[in-house]
């Protein structure tokens, strides 16, 4: 009896020991994904666009998506795709089209994935210093102006980029 709880406290305390050391990610809660994208969506509707915005988790999978009343039919694929783009590769989509422009040896970043759209209007969203997620907005007359609603949504939640 006495061996059996022993082997059983020693199996216990192995097992609390490597619980300890799993890593773990800082990651963006839901409460604050919906509220970025709520405040990038109205940012754009202030000015009379209707577009889509999506906040898509570090890994990439959508996290929060909305679409504005009269938005267009391509608009939630392009938010989507800036969002995923910015989380993959922790940048700013229209830095990253720049990128590409001035070094064409680096333009096969643009088949790396199919899911990657490399437009204005995609920021990383990063809290602490941590790349948490990644915010997309599609459908305004310009890239500039998708990145601009982006940025309302980031300040909403105090994120930097």
């Amino acid at each position: 009896m006495i061996r059996s709880i022993v082997l059983s406290a020693s199996l216990l305390a192995a097992t609390a020991v490597s619980a300890q050391d799993l890593p773990t990610a800082p990651y963006l809660p839901l409460d604050m994904a919906q509220k970025a994208a709520q405040a990038a969506l109205d940012a754009c509707a202030a000015e009379g666009y209707a577009v889509s915005v999506a906040v898509v988790e570090r890994s990439g999978a959508t996290k929060v998506l909305v679409k504005a009343d009269n938005s267009g039919p391509h608009t939630t694929g392009s938010s989507v795709g800036k969002a995923f783009t910015s989380a993959s590769l922790g940048r700013d989509t229209a830095g990253l089209a720049n990128f590409i422009g001035e070094n064409p040896q680096n333009d096969g970043l643009r088949d790396m994935d199919s899911r990657l759209v490399i437009q204005a209007g995609g920021l990383p969203v990063r809290i602490g210093g941590a790349l948490v997620a990644g915010i997309g907005v599609g459908g305004a007359p310009s890239g500039d102006i998708d990145a601009t609603c982006a940025r309302a949504g980031l300040d909403a939640i105090g994120a930097e980029q």
